[in-house]
């Protein structure tokens, strides 16, 4: 191997040049080489276990202490044809010694499983990158499936990286003839081989995975004790096989890290511990209303486990189903939520319309990918943020938040909450399926740090008419924040109309006057402007006249190339939004503080455009819509071309 090693701004080092000298590992004759970072990529069919071999090699990670990033990648198909391009699934890890933002841009080594795997992954791999092949499965049918006329490990096309033909299939077989197992059965335990074999390559702890093959096939002892084996044998493979003379070691990231207690999470399980947290520290029940679709089901998924912390989740027969008994909820006194993605919004949105009107919390979390229609389910994208904005009849203001990273949707869940309780209305939480499906380690927060999000329901008459009678006015508003009562049905003398036609100011009766109508538009779309943000903070320690603007899980890939433009001697200020609306009261100052704005987005444009027609400033839109995250060598390139112009 040449041991090359990819940056998050695309940099391709030598691992000699960047790390110690190669050393004896425990006195054998192999060695072991120093890496700062390493980028691996395992690719195979939609049923040979890419995920979970992915998952197992990052969690090991975790543990170990590396920081780490995770880009998932599996077909839209519930199961496409085997063998073909479409079918290919992957799982690419980039870990590292010290802090890293994105799973980087190129793999180092590439695991393919089969000609398809090898086929649509080995253009991202660079000259001199290692790559792994199962040769059992290149057979004449397999390669003419992917358009290969000859085998690509004989026709010199690889003789620019380092390849590794390892039969994995023939091994695992040959590791497990004394399970009786049936060969279709004993085959699929070769993923666990070349996860045995990674964990060599990489010094990665052993003891987590063999525990949890045990616990996931516990009422299969004898597949358990298969795949272990399997695990081994791989293990015990590189260790023996000369074609694996180096190993290699990447330090713990022990200076990249606050001091905490760590875990490795997923951008979707972290949303939903920010939910539960959400409800424990405004002391009411979570109710879930949700239909599934991807990539927003694991958190239907997840909340499910947890009755035992006041959460209530009701899969509903469809999207308007979901979202209709999630309002209802709201009204009856719970923190409500409402899952999704684009297609969901689409059919959610007079609900919505109808929680603008009621003026309740109501929490729509919309895990974005592909469109329009169903487009690619599987696939990330930053299209619906106009959707979010005005995707409703008539005047419907609705707040917006965005996390940044898979760790920070536990935090935007939070401050969803907060404006939702605060201000009685629906808001929008736009993650994505990068972020959904993402992983990184996250410091879990000691309760104390949490915001106290508690909120006052309505106990009585809150209005004195002109003959001295207290009545319930459901419409009498806080004048700080605008917010109307929370009066929870049955509560003796708090009866009130309610429904989806204008109410009347104060007393929320039905009300077709022309002028009342005129003020309560008014009021609900002061309301919103009127939410409590904070001010952008921008990083920029050179007085820079380049500002990058980005927003959701664009912010990995920036900073990874502001980073680099740095190094490199340019000058640019980054800034990240996480409130979409209202925006923070100083961004108009801060845009107008620059000659160049530069607003990467995986859409056609939307915040740019929201940008320009609020604050007539002539952003710089950078787009992309092909279903991944940005590379950090792309916005480095942009970013640079902005600076020099």
């Amino acid at each position: 191997m040449t041991s090359q090693v990819s940056s998050e701004a695309g940099e391709a080092l030598l691992g000699e040049q960047r790390g110690a000298p190669a050393v004896p590992h425990d006195g054998a004759a192999k060695e072991v080489r120093r890496l700062d970072r390493v980028i691996i990529r395992f690719a195979g069919d939609s049923g040979d276990g890419m995920q979970l071999t992915g998952d197992r090699f990052t969690s090991e990670t975790a543990s170990f202490g590396n920081d780490l990033s995770t880009l998932p990648n599996f077909p839209a198909e519930i199961r496409a044809p085997a063998g073909t391009l479409p079918g290919v699934s992957s799982f690419q890890l980039h870990f590292a010694d010290h802090d890293i933002l994105t799973p980087g841009d190129a793999p180092d080594v590439l695991v393919a499983m089969n000609p398809a795997a090898l086929k649509a992954n080995i253009a991202d791999v660079p000259r001199g990158g290692e790559v792994i092949v199962n040769t059992d499965e290149f057979a004449k049918r397999a390669m003419a499936k992917v358009g290969y006329a000859v085998s690509p490990l004989e026709d010199g096309s690889l003789d620019g990286y380092r390849v590794h033909p390892v039969p994995l299939t023939t091994l695992t077989l040959e590791a497990l003839k004394d399970f009786g197992l049936p060969r279709k059965e004993a085959e699929r335990s070769k993923n666990m081989f070349a996860l045995g074999l990674l964990s060599w390559m990489y010094h990665r702890p052993t003891e987590g995975t063999e525990a949890f093959l045990r616990r996931k096939f516990a009422r299969k002892p004898q597949i358990a004790e298969a795949n272990v084996a399997a695990f081994r044998a791989g293990w015990n493979f590189g260790e023996t096989t000369e074609d694996f003379a180096v190993s290699y070691e990447v330090a713990p990231a022990s200076r990249a890290f606050p001091t905490g207690t760590y875990r490795n999470i997923s951008g979707n399980l972290a949303l939903s511990y920010g939910l539960i947290a959400a409800a424990r520290q405004a002391d009411l029940p979570l109710y879930l209303g949700s239909y599934p679709i991807t990539p927003a089901s694991d958190i239907l998924h997840e909340l499910s486990k947890h009755k035992n912390f006041g959460v209530r989740t009701f899969q509903a027969e469809d999207e308007i189903a979901g979202i209709g008994a999630a309002l209802g909820a709201a009204f009856g006194g719970a923190l409500a939520v409402t899952t999704t993605s684009g297609p969901g919004v689409a059919l959610k949105s007079e609900t919505i319309g109808l929680a603008v009107s009621l003026e309740l919390p109501l929490l729509i979390v919309d895990i974005q990918r592909g469109g329009p229609s169903t487009g690619l389910p599987t696939k990330t994208e930053q299209a619906d943020l106009l959707q979010a904005m005005y995707g409703r009849n008539g005047e419907a203001p609705v707040p917006v938040v965005a996390p940044r990273t898979p760790g920070d949707c536990f935090d935007a869940a939070l401050e969803a909450a907060r404006i939702a309780l605060t201000h009685r209305t629906p808001v929008f939480l736009l993650s994505d399926g990068y972020l959904a499906n993402g992983s990184e380690p996250w410091r879990i927060p000691d309760p104390e740090e949490l915001p106290d999000l508690r909120t006052a329901f309505a106990t009585g008459p809150n209005h004195t008419l002109a003959d001295g009678t207290d009545v319930f006015w459901p419409y009498k508003r806080d004048p700080e924040t605008l917010a109307r009562p929370w009066a929870v049905p049955g509560t003796p003398g708090l009866e009130h109309r309610i429904g989806g036609i204008e109410k009347q100011d104060g007393t929320g009766n039905i009300s077709y006057d022309p002028a009342n109508h005129d003020f309560m538009v008014r009021v609900r779309q002061a309301k919103v402007d009127g939410v409590d943000v904070p001010d952008l903070d921008v990083d920029d320690p050179d007085g820079a006249r380049t500002l990058v603007l980005g927003w959701g899980s664009t912010y990995g890939p920036i900073t990874a190339a502001v980073r680099r433009i740095r190094r490199e001697g340019g000058h640019v200020a980054q800034a990240h939004l996480r409130h979409l609306n209202p925006f923070p009261r100083n961004l108009g100052d801060v845009l107008k503080g620059y000659d160049e704005v530069v607003v990467p987005e995986m859409n056609l444009g939307q915040l740019a455009t929201l940008l320009r027609a609020k604050y007539l400033v002539d952003a710089r839109s950078h787009t992309q819509v092909n279903g991944m995250p940005f590379k950090a060598e792309q916005l480095a390139a942009v970013l640079k071309e902005a600076i020099d112009a």
